[in-house]
């Protein structure tokens, strides 16, 4: 992957609906941070924040079939994405599939290009 399309993945997370206030923010500083000499540092802040927010296929499912979960999303819709993760699991799936997470674990997958 080129920084090119690592910066395309960037733009896709800090749109993604599911994006953390914190990782959009990162992300944002990032793209402004390309080309500059801070980028590098930023790729740093980048990384670590997506450290923190990718969460494991077996993290969402604790997230969502708890009462702290379901108060975030409302008990139907925390069911349904248990079912969801619980089939991604099943299919071997290891991450999230959100696209924040989808997006993020791409990036991960791709650090070097950044460092």
């Amino acid at each position: 992957m080129s920084k090119a399309e690592i910066a395309e993945k960037v733009k896709e997370l800090i749109n993604a609906p599911s994006c953390c206030a914190e990782l959009k923010a990162v992300g944002k500083a990032w793209l402004e941070a390309v080309g500059t000499s801070a980028e590098k540092e930023m790729s740093e802040k980048l990384i670590a924040e997506l450290n923190a927010d990718v969460q494991t296929i077996d993290a969402v499912i604790d997230l969502f079939s708890s009462e702290t979960g379901q108060k975030i999303v409302g008990a139907g819709t925390a069911v349904q994405m248990v079912a969801h993760f619980k089939e991604v699991k099943a299919a071997g799936g290891k991450w999230c599939d959100c696209p924040a997470c989808k997006a993020g674990r791409e990036i991960l997958d791709n650090q070097k290009v950044l460092l």
